[in-house]
């Protein structure tokens, strides 16, 4: 029935009932247990669908829906990265077993972004265009297959997902009831700015690079001069507050003259730290373009010794800047004044998700949990802290904003998941449900946009290892932060929520806010 389905500028490919456990899915690059996820999952009908709303667009649209025990709602999923594949890892397995319909899309950059820079209308696909074709598609599939209009959506993304979630909500306010945005890269041709920066600036010479050991000794001493003394618990070995770590760079150890160690760092590398630490800034004007690197952050994955691999980084991460310059880009020349501009008056309409005025959205009782790690590499969070208050500028004060959109800090947290501290919140990239709703910031956001209290905080947990104990802690309504009151760390009873500060200051130019 779905199969032979006609939906305008778009083409169903296949229909058909994947038995319980039986789906068989391509190995991910970042999910080495994917196979063993699928492997639980629960009888369903997947649709695979190409939609081309343009002559020269392709997207790819996957769409799973329970053959039994449909919970009455729609979930769309995020990518990361540049997309190019259907991403069953970040939120579609978990989410079919949650009880939702879910659907995900390769944002018609498949089968390699890079492949796309003679290829306009898919740039904007991938900006915007892909997720709002997957979720079209998506409602009418659910609305053919379970015979019924009334149904909810909700949309959970992080990193490139976040900055779908975000876009969603600011450009299609009617598409999703409610949105999840982890660690958005929203602001996209100036997180792409961030990257080409440290890149240019780790590679500026053999002399400028840290090693992976060398970062983890600045980690080690980030640590050791901040943490369990920023309201974090005596132990923790990551930031709560890296707001209030005033750590000196000249502390490190400095190798002698013309020794070369991992237990020190030179001259030239002690400069690195310290562009990497300020961030990108226009070189003509001084105007901030984005955040620096995360005091905390420096040895996650994603960090400093990926942005800085020339056998991968520039290959995952510098597309748009290809697109805009075509062969006249190269990371060594780049002109963050002249070339940025460039840049930003061809794409950053089209890319980038920056808006704050959300009225539409909330008009219609939209609901939107944010969150984003404080050990975040690669989406620095002060970059997400500095797009909330925008935020909350925009609706007219925090409680106006607080009604329709939380955002939520999360200790220890690198890239959407992972990292030192407690961080599972049953977000996208994980790989489990959990099992009560308060650890699970999706069915928070469920419960919410169907009539619930808004959430003033989420309990994140972390499983023991090697059979030690379970870890929770609470993770608080922004500008709140959880601070440790005494009693056992693993316990969320011996950590309580207390206002901190908002920002930090260093926001970007209103000029690369596009």
């Amino acid at each position: 029935m779905l199969a032979r389905h006609v939906l305008p500028g778009a083409q169903i490919t296949s229909a058909r009932a994947i038995a319980a456990g039986a789906f068989d899915a391509p190995p991910s690059p970042i999910a080495p247990d994917l196979a063993a996820r699928v492997a639980t999952l629960p009888a369903f009908c997947r649709v695979e669908a190409i939609a081309t709303p343009t002559p020269d667009s392709r997207i790819g649209i996957e769409i799973w829906l329970p053959l039994a025990g449909w919970n009455g709602r729609l979930l769309g999923t995020g990518n990361g990265g540049g997309a190019g594949r259907i991403a069953y890892e970040m939120g579609m397995v978990e989410g079919l077993k949650r009880g939702f319909a879910v659907a995900n899309t390769d944002l018609g950059t498949a089968p390699d972004i890079n492949a796309t820079a003679a290829h306009p209308e898919r740039w904007i696909d991938f900006g915007h265009r892909a997720t709002h074709e997957m979720t079209r598609v998506a409602k009418s599939m659910v609305a053919a297959f379970y015979k019924t209009s009334s149904f909810r959506s909700y949309f959970e993304g992080c990193s490139t997902g976040g900055q779908q979630a975000l876009g969603a909500a600011q450009r299609y306010p009617s598409d999703y009831d409610g949105v999840l945005a982890g660690d958005p890269g929203n602001n996209r041709t100036h997180v792409a700015s961030y990257f080409l920066w440290n890149y240019a600036s780790l590679n500026a010479s053999a002399a400028a690079k840290l090693s992976a050991a060398q970062w983890s000794l600045v980690s080690r001493s980030v640590l050791a001069a901040c943490a369990g003394k920023d309201g974090g618990a005596p132990g923790d070995r990551f930031l709560t507050d890296p707001r209030r770590c005033r750590f000196d760079v000249g502390t490190l150890p400095v190798c002698k003259t013309g020794a070369v160690s991992d237990t020190c760092l030179t001259a030239p590398q002690l400069a690195t730290l310290r562009r990497l630490y300020a961030g990108p800034v226009n070189p003509r004007t001084g105007e901030r373009i984005y955040a620096g690197l995360t005091l905390g952050s420096e040895d996650q994955p994603l960090g400093p010794v990926m942005q800085g691999d020339p056998a991968t980084w520039p290959e995952q991460q510098f597309y748009l800047f290809h697109w805009a310059l075509g062969d006249a880009f190269a990371p060594a020349s780049f002109d963050f004044d002249r070339d940025l501009d460039r840049v930003d008056a061809q794409l950053a309409g089209t890319l980038n998700a920056n808006g704050v005025n959300y009225s539409d959205f909330a008009r219609a009782g939209g609901k939107m949990i944010i969150y984003t790690g404080l050990a975040d590499p690669a989406v620095p969070f002060a970059e997400v802290t500095n797009y909330y208050d925008r935020l909350v500028a925009s609706a007219g004060g925090r409680e106006n904003a607080a009604a329709f959109a939380r955002l939520f800090l999360v200790p220890g947290m690198g890239h959407c998941f992972g990292g030192p501290g407690v961080t599972d919140i049953g977000q996208p990239f994980t790989s489990g449900v959990p099992q009560q709703a308060e650890n699970d910031a999706l069915m928070t956001l469920v419960a919410w946009t169907e009539g619930g209290d808004a959430p003033s905080t989420l309990i994140a947990r972390h499983q023991g290892d090697g059979g030690q104990p379970a870890q929770e802690r609470p993770l608080c309504s922004y500008p709140a932060l959880p601070e440790y009151r005494g009693g056992d760390a693993n316990r969320r009873t011996s950590f309580t929520c207390a206002a901190h500060a908002t920002g930090p200051a260093e926001a970007p130019s209103a000029r690369y806010l596009n």
